[in-house]
């Protein structure tokens, strides 16, 4: 239970390392990639929520403690839950992957905006690193 506990906390920090570096890219390139971490008009079942704030938010952070602790366990029967370049490669990868989600949305970035995708594979293996180290460190 308490490693479920810690897998929580490490999904939250990673969610702010996550929006974080999204937020510093977008200051200083000016492109909006961050805003695909709370969009969710792409699913018809949260769509009739999306205009609302606090919901995208609570997306994100649902997504990266899912994600967390999903991933966690998916490692233990291969031995690399301790590892930290599993987290690092399924994040990138799946980020980068999942970042053609964009197409479905009328919401920028387009998903055909080359850096828009390194910026959100980028930030994607940040978060990895990140859930790795605290992972590997705190677990």
């Amino acid at each position: 239970m308490i490693t479920f506990i810690k897998l929580i906390l490490i999904g939250i920090i990673s969610g702010v390392i996550l929006a974080g570096v999204m937020k510093i890219i977008r200051k200083i390139t000016g492109n909006k990639a961050d805003i695909l971490l709370y969009n969710m008009d792409y699913m018809p079942g949260l769509k009739k929520w999306s205009h609302y704030w606090i919901t995208g938010i609570l997306f994100h952070y649902a997504t990266c403690i899912a994600s967390a602790v999903v991933l966690y366990y998916l490692l233990i029967p291969f031995g690399w839950e301790m590892d930290v370049w599993p987290y690092i490669l399924v994040f990138a990868v799946g980020g980068g992957i999942l970042y053609f989600l964009s197409a479905l949305t009328e919401t920028p970035p387009a998903s055909s905006d080359r850096a828009a995708w390194f910026y959100w594979t980028f930030g994607h293996a940040v978060f990895g690193l990140s859930i790795g180290l605290l992972v590997k460190f705190w677990i």
